[in-house]
């Protein structure tokens, strides 16, 4: 077992923006990471399992939905103490990021924002607890940056809708009691609506051979004329806006996430670099390494305070989709291009599970590209600066 060494680097003393309690959450967070997770993650990760075991814990620290309002079973927490713990648990790996990272913005989010009373009392507690598990249906196999496209439907009749399709690349699905599924209405409008492990036609597929992400589950929604009550539609929103207001909050916790793996990768890089003698020296005082870690440290601490901004804004109710873009493609830029300089400053032991680098370079290339691909996040970008829309 790996034992988790990683001490926090905050070169432009960006701690002093946070409040006590969001510094002694993340402290928590951590102390709970080091002892349960870094241990036993690169076993799971190398066997491609899912440490199923840890979601009651993920609960327990309030990993889950810590955003949402506590009379639900929320944490009633910030939107920066949300970004603070998805980067603690991404500095261990994403995948487990993804884990919470699902059952708080793609599930118990839209079922807050978009459920009834009813819907938000039946399921929002028991996910928080970490009791139910949850997943997000919304990409297909011929719509991922189209969701607009999709091919899933719902038929009414009687009491219930038909539904009828399939969704795939969808964290947690194996395992999960309940899919929050986007599809069309005969009138051609995109509804949600909460699917039910055990509700007949239903079935959750896993997808086998990951090279990414191999500590997380991840599988196929099949719906074979589904029968879902009328009470299990999401009542309070229509159309697009719907997922793509849950994906705002799931990149914003992206943003965050993505630099906790950066952090690791540049804390392990530092340390193996002063003690790795070559030459007679420690590698860590030749030139070129040092550009490396100059350059990791000086990315990481940018996306940090553009993170903190954009948490402030947040809380302020300002933030915007377009802002939230931004921050995702950077952080997962920067943390992908740390991972690969980690990895060429650690030579050949930068590929064996005794260190974490390998691992999260593999898991942060589906980053870049989940949750909004790298090349979509630039052109909503470039849409907002120019007016002009580039996907049609």
């Amino acid at each position: 077992m790996r034992t988790d060494q990683y001490q926090h680097h905050d070169y432009y003393l960006v701690d002093d923006l946070l409040t006590t309690e969001q510094k002694l959450i993340r402290e928590t967070v951590r102390a709970w990471v080091k002892k349960e997770l870094s241990p036993i993650i690169e076993d799971y990760a190398q066997r491609a399992e899912f440490p199923k075991h840890i979601v009651k814990g993920l609960g327990e620290i309030g990993a889950f939905g810590p955003n949402i309002p506590a009379e639900y079973g929320g944490g009633g927490l910030d939107e920066i103490t949300y970004g603070i713990i998805m980067q603690e648990l991404e500095r261990c790996d994403s995948g487990i990021r993804s884990t919470a990272s699902v059952q708080g913005s793609l599930v118990m989010y839209p079922i807050y924002k978009y459920g009834s009373e009813e819907q938000r009392k039946k399921y929002l507690p028991k996910l928080a607890k970490g009791e139910w598990f949850g997943c997000f249906g919304l990409t297909e196999p011929n719509h991922g940056s189209n969701p607009g496209g999709m091919e899933t439907t719902i038929k009414e009749e009687g009491d219930y809708y038909i539904l009828n399709g399939a969704k795939t690349w969808i964290s947690n699905a194996p395992y999960a009691d309940i899919a929050v599924v986007w599809a069309k209405n005969e009138a051609g409008k995109i509804k949600g609506l909460v699917v039910e492990r055990g509700m007949e036609g239903f079935t959750t597929p896993t997808i086998h051979g990951k090279w990414s992400l191999r500590a997380s589950t991840t599988g196929e929604l099949v719906f074979n004329n589904v029968k879902v009550p009328k009470e299990n539609i999401l009542p309070n929103v229509e159309g697009l806006k719907g997922p793509l207001g849950c994906l705002s909050s799931a990149r914003y916790g992206i943003a965050w996430g993505a630099i906790g793996a950066a952090l690791d990768c540049y804390d392990t890089a530092l340390r193996y670099a002063k003690e790795r003698v070559q030459f007679g020296k420690p590698i860590a005082q030749f030139q070129l390494q040092q550009k490396k870690l100059a350059e990791m440290i000086t990315e990481i601490t940018k996306a940090q305070l553009l993170v903190w901004r954009l948490g402030t804004l947040k809380n302020e109710g300002k933030a915007t989709p377009t802002q939230i873009s931004m921050a995702k493609r950077n952080s997962c830029e920067i943390a992908l291009n740390i991972a690969r300089e980690s990895r060429q400053i650690l030579g050949g032991m930068g590929i064996v599970g005794e260190y974490p680098i390998m691992r999260h370079l593999m898991n942060l290339e589906t980053v870049i590209t989940y949750e909004g691909t790298h090349d979509i996040h630039l052109l909503i970008t470039g849409h907002d600066v120019t007016g002009l829309n580039a996907f049609h």
